[in-house]
């Protein structure tokens, strides 16, 4: 093993990478846009997410990352359980407000209980998902959080998904 490596095979110096080169050349990569929501003291709660991610078949579990700077998600994570919407490419201004410091982001949002959870699902995804959280691990300045699905379904679809590419909201087009 090399002076620079730990047991683990990573280098132990500090990599600098420049984080508007970063934010460049990853935001060339499209990213599906989701919200996270779950009701807390019953009021329902959300943030907009756009890393979102199958992680198992067996047992069933999804994931995601969030920003540990989230206001959000620690009243999220308490409640143990949430509700993923899979916003449609109608869904950009919603995906907005769920991104905003909104006091109350839900506020002029349709939207109902999941199955099993009731955890908020809004109207008009494309697909929802209703979850327990499984584990939370630590990712740099991100948690990734997978959840145990418990239940799911498509409810639109004729109508693709909600995407964030270099920047700007777009629609998949197929060829």
């Amino acid at each position: 093993m090399s002076d620079d490596a730990t047991a683990g095979g990573h280098p132990t110096g500090a990599i600098e990478i420049d984080p508007m080169v970063y934010r460049q050349v990853l935001g060339h990569f499209p990213t599906g846009v989701t919200v996270i929501s779950s009701l807390v003291d019953g009021r329902p709660v959300g943030l907009a997410i756009g890393s979102f991610f199958s992680v198992s078949l067996d047992p069933p579990l999804v994931g995601f990352c969030v920003a540990r700077t989230s206001s959000t998600w620690p009243s999220i994570a308490e409640t143990g359980v949430f509700g993923v919407s899979v916003l449609a490419e109608d869904q950009h201004e919603t995906s907005g407000r769920f991104a905003s410091k909104a006091e109350d982001k839900f506020e002029g949002i349709r939207w109902e209980p999941s199955p099993i959870t009731r955890s908020p699902l809004i109207h008009g995804a494309v697909a929802h998902i209703d979850c327990e959280v499984y584990e939370v691990h630590e990712g740099g300045d991100h948690l990734i959080v997978e959840g145990l699905v418990r239940s799911m379904d498509v409810h639109r679809p004729d109508v693709g998904p909600l995407l964030f590419f270099k920047g700007a909201y777009g629609r998949h087009a197929r060829l």
